[in-house]
């Protein structure tokens, strides 16, 4: 079974830092593409970041230049680093994986969220 645990989550003052981690474990092929998605009281889930298997990245607008993802191979572990954090960016942020169970059978995996409030 394929679990996803995301970590470093809590209370921030703006302008702070924080670095959410996800680790996979599970028996698993290869890891695929990992990101961090984050959905505000009220709002729907939206995308913040990705990076694929060869390491390029993707971040959605507002948090371009602020937030950094990064992945360790070895590991099966996916990071965020949040700086500079604003009230906005108040949400519950979760780990997504998509893994291949074996050659050609992909399924995607979702952690089950870690909060993260900015104060202002």
């Amino acid at each position: 079974q394929v679990q996803l645990v995301e970590s470093g989550g809590g209370l921030v003052q703006a302008g702070k830092s924080l670095r959410l981690s996800c680790a996979v474990s599970g028996i698993i092929y290869s890891i695929d593409a990992m990101g961090w998605y984050r959905q505000a009281p009220g709002k729907q889930r939206e995308l913040v970041a990705t990076i694929p298997s060869d390491g390029g990245t993707y971040y959605a607008d507002s948090v371009k230049g602020r937030f950094t993802i990064s992945r360790d191979n070895a590991d099966n572990t996916v990071y965020l680093q949040m700086n500079s954090l604003k009230p906005e960016d108040t949400a519950v942020y979760y780990c997504n994986a998509v893994c291949a169970l074996r050659p050609g059978l992909r399924r995607d995996y979702w952690g089950k969220g870690t909060l993260v409030t900015v104060s202002s």
